[in-house]
């Protein structure tokens, strides 16, 4: 699509149902060819895991199965999860935002507050269509006991229910606490275990296995049979050792003849933090750069995908729950969704999807928007996430000139194409403006707070100057 294609498309869309308005592509409106009913679905997430983390998208990580997974399956190379933990799954389970449902950060295990009640996960809608549900691993939505996973829609649950390097790092099961001192090593090994068994005990029945691993977030490990197998450090361990879990659940799935009935989607929750590769781009975690979140995505049918298919199509994690609606047949929750039905792109009926513009957040400030293949930065923080406070606080600042990045012909956000393209700046920031008003108050007032201050990144010296003039 060029510049003048798009501009045309994008004006036409302008009266289109945005965020929180409604769902642009439901399971029920889409005039395209309707697949067979799916019985199970499994999405394991990853947490941490970078885009150049994985053999499929380039890493000398070996990673044999997550290789024949993409060979057998479908890849998404421009495949968009939030900046950081909670958010991103908030993001997956419901459709929407994480801001949307009241989890707008990082969780901590001292939190009374976790995903909105308001909110419909996909265990939720899926229970009333008979499927058994588990969540196997990290959870981060919640510690009090109604936002527990057993509380929003799943029969079972086992893991830690926040990041594991918060402390204490417990293991539960169901709503009890079964280790205070969890071994980090075996976690792995023993969430594929507990899958495994879910699978066979309810391949007669429909199900959806919702797998989130703790790995490679920081503090890493990996058992025995993989420590050191990697040649590229504990991370590269950690990443065989989540390849090696995948290859297991597959395995699995053949054994019991259910293979060609579930699909498996693998995927991770933000770019990579400390260690691990965003590939070739900007950014890492907890950045609303393309290398904090973008990130792998795999899907895999037998039968209903071209085997080997590379999408270079945008997709988010709040399209999955849409996705998944459509396939179980299930009706979509009330509350409007920012996510919309990709199946059509995963199947190769069609290479994109109408969809609203997607809005980079980081907390509650806007940063980023993404309509077709233009990127808009229109606001950054004045120091990286995660590095220390600076004096002023810190702060979301608007760009006085906004970057604009094709991202299709540069996903290393290297050359802003703002000044050739005028006309696309300002129809991305008037989506903008549309989108934010169904976005909450917070979001609202937050923006409100980085439009009064109208200051481009310079040299980390002279931003109290700078402060002090606005």
């Amino acid at each position: 699509m060029n510049r003048r294609e798009f501009l045309q498309q994008a004006a036409a869309t302008m009266g289109y149902a945005v965020a929180g308005g409604a769902s642009v592509c439901s399971s029920a409106a889409t005039p395209l060819q309707q697949p067979r009913r799916l019985d199970n679905i499994i999405v394991i997430f990853c947490d941490d895991l970078g885009m150049g983390d994985i053999g499929p998208y380039g890493s000398r990580i070996p990673t044999p199965n997550l290789n024949r997974m993409a060979e057998e399956g479908v890849m998404l190379k421009q495949f968009y999860a939030a900046p950081v933990c909670s958010v991103s799954r908030a993001a997956l389970l419901t459709g929407r935002y994480g801001v949307r449902g009241g989890v707008p950060g990082v969780q901590h295990p001292n939190d009374t507050y976790g995903l909105s009640r308001s909110e419909t996960t996909i265990a939720e809608m899926l229970k009333p269509r008979g499927y058994k549900t588990a969540c196997i691993g990290k959870w981060h939505l919640g510690i009090m006991p109604q936002f527990l996973p057993t509380a929003r829609g799943f029969d079972e649950y086992f893991g830690i229910p926040y990041s594991n390097d918060q402390n204490p790092a417990v293991l539960m099961r169901g709503t009890e606490v079964v280790e205070t001192k969890v071994d980090q090593d075996s976690l792995t090994s023993r969430y594929t275990a507990e899958a495994i068994q879910f699978i066979q005990r309810n391949q007669d029945t429909p199900f959806f296995l919702y797998l989130p691993f703790s790995a490679p977030h920081i503090p890493l490990g990996a058992s025995a049979d993989f420590r050191g197998k990697s040649g590229l450090g504990l991370y590269g361990d950690a990443v065989m050792e989540i390849d090696w879990s995948t290859g297991q659940i597959l395995e699995t799935l053949k054994n019991l003849n259910i293979d060609d009935r579930t699909l498996v989607i693998f995927s991770s929750d933000n770019g990579p933090w400390f260690q691990g590769s965003p590939g070739s781009l900007r950014g890492r975690k907890g950045q609303t750069f393309e290398g904090g979140m973008r990130v792998p995505f795999l899907a895999r049918l037998p039968g209903a995908f071209p085997q080997g298919a590379k999408v270079d199509t945008f997709a988010t994690t709040m399209d999955i729950l849409p996705t998944i609606a459509r396939l179980a047949g299930a009706p979509l929750p009330a509350n409007p969704l920012d996510g919309v039905d990709i199946w059509p792109i995963l199947t190769g009926e069609v290479d994109r999807v109408p969809r609203p513009p997607y809005l980079y957040i980081h907390e509650y400030d806007i940063q980023c928007a993404r309509l077709g293949r233009w990127k808009l930065h229109v606001a950054r923080e004045n120091a990286p996430a995660y590095a220390p406070t600076p004096s002023e606080g810190r702060l979301n600042l608007r760009l006085v000139n906004p970057e604009l990045y094709d991202i299709d012909a540069d996903p290393e956000e290297s050359y802003s194409a703002a000044a050739d393209n005028p006309r696309v700046v300002e129809l991305i920031q008037a989506r903008i403006a549309e989108v934010l008003k169904t976005m909450p108050q917070q979001v609202q007032d937050a923006w409100k707070a980085t439009l009064a201050r109208p200051v481009s990144p310079v040299n980390e010296g002279d931003w109290p100057q700078l402060l002090k003039t606005q």
